[in-house]
């Protein structure tokens, strides 16, 4: 039995909403809780096209994050690839900022849940 957490965080601010609300509910996540959604904010300089530095607002959630034994699950698995989920027309950058975060005794599970993708439905996952 798993529980989702599905997250839109604004525009402005989505590091502090991320964290506050993690903080908020962290008495509700456990080994079984899958958090995803649009986070509105990349999470690791390899997460941008224009490889700027992580602020100190996303270096505190992903502190965050750690603290929470939480940990993003694409990272996981592909530690070195860089994905975008987002293109923005004003800067010219591409970023991404949705991601699938859980705790990290619960990667066995999303590792079985890959093996069982890439057998039966999908080459490249």
């Amino acid at each position: 039995k798993y529980h989702t957490l599905n997250i839109y965080a604004p525009n402005t601010g989505a590091p502090k909403f991320i964290k506050k609300l993690l903080f908020n509910i962290r008495n509700e996540i456990d080994s079984n809780t899958v958090i995803v959604g649009d986070f509105s904010t990349s999470l690791r300089a390899l997460d941008r096209s224009s490889r700027q530095k992580v602020n100190k607002e996303k270096m505190d959630l992903n502190y965050t994050l750690k603290q929470m034994d939480l940990t993003d699950i694409y990272t996981t698995f592909y530690p070195t690839t860089a994905e975008y989920t987002f293109f923005s027309l004003a800067h010219g950058k591409f970023s991404k900022i949705d991601h699938l975060v859980g705790q990290k005794p619960s990667l066995n599970t999303f590792i079985k849940i890959r093996k069982y993708l890439r057998m039966h439905l999908m080459k490249n996952v």
